[in-house]
């Protein structure tokens, strides 16, 4: 019980500041945006959209990728606000509170989950009036799906700022080598397919967990829900919150005030 007390009380005041200042929400999402708004005349006049041929509107393939890529680019820099805390000397204050540790990672992670299906429901509302088809059933899989990938990326990015809060640039380092091969690997811009990419890079694709996430998601938004793509999907998802959480919490307890 005392956990669950702790885990509302981290949330809440993590919470706080976006509801404070609410253009943060649209700062984070300025990347996907631009990415729609560049793509939007070459996904309208092509009907391709970089997807499979005979794919039906361009957007089915592209959205849910650029959701994918909102989920690893905001939640993956949510470690450079716990470094903030810990220049200021904040995070060492709360350290000494009766707050439970677990608790603290867990509601800090549930904060950026928040955040990110606010602003995936934003872009989703936007597209309303374009001929993307929301499956309704398959958009909810879709969001809890990129609910799980957001919290095990989430707290691997608070894992990464404990262990660089001695040298914070090493955050900003690790950060930028791991998110952009993961990101370039996933097929979230461009197809990566056994018949036109070379071997190499389509095995490094396909060891890429992002990849196998961004396929479920393009299925559930297709309506797809009994897709194999989609349990392997999950089951990456999955791992990849297991991960983030298991490291997290212990790097909160191995935290020293």
């Amino acid at each position: 019980m005392k956990v669950l007390t702790d885990t509302r009380t981290a949330f809440a005041r993590e919470l706080k500041p976006e509801l404070r200042q609410p253009v943060g929400l649209l700062f984070t999402m300025m990347l996907p945006f631009l990415l729609l708004a560049l793509f939007a005349p070459l996904l309208s006049s092509s009907g391709a959209g970089g997807g499979p041929a005979g794919a039906g509107s361009p957007w089915q393939w592209f959205v849910p990728g650029m959701l994918v890529l909102l989920g690893l680019s905001a939640t993956a820099g949510a470690g450079a606000s716990l470094l903030g805390e810990i220049s200021s000397g904040a995070f060492e204050r709360l350290l000494v509170t009766p707050l439970n540790r677990a608790a603290m990672l867990v509601g800090r992670t549930l904060k950026e989950v928040v955040v990110l299906l606010t602003q995936a429901l934003l872009i989703l509302l936007l597209l309303l009036p374009t001929d993307f088809r929301l499956h309704l059933p398959g958009a909810l899989a879709g969001l809890v799906l990129l609910s799980v990938f957001g919290v095990g990326i989430g707290a691997l990015s608070f894992t990464l700022a404990l262990h660089s809060r001695r040298q914070q640039t090493l955050f900003y380092g690790v950060q930028q080598v791991v998110f952009f091969p993961l990101l370039l690997l996933s097929g979230v811009l461009l197809p990566i397919t056994e018949a036109a990419a070379p071997t190499w890079l389509y095995v490094l694709s396909r060891i890429n967990p992002v990849t196998h996430v961004v396929d479920a998601e393009r299925a559930l938004f297709d309506g797809q829900l009994t897709e194999s793509v989609v349990l392997y999907g999950f089951l990456a998802a999955g791992a990849i919150a297991m991960l983030g959480v298991v490291a997290g919490i212990r790097g909160m307890r191995n935290a020293s005030a």
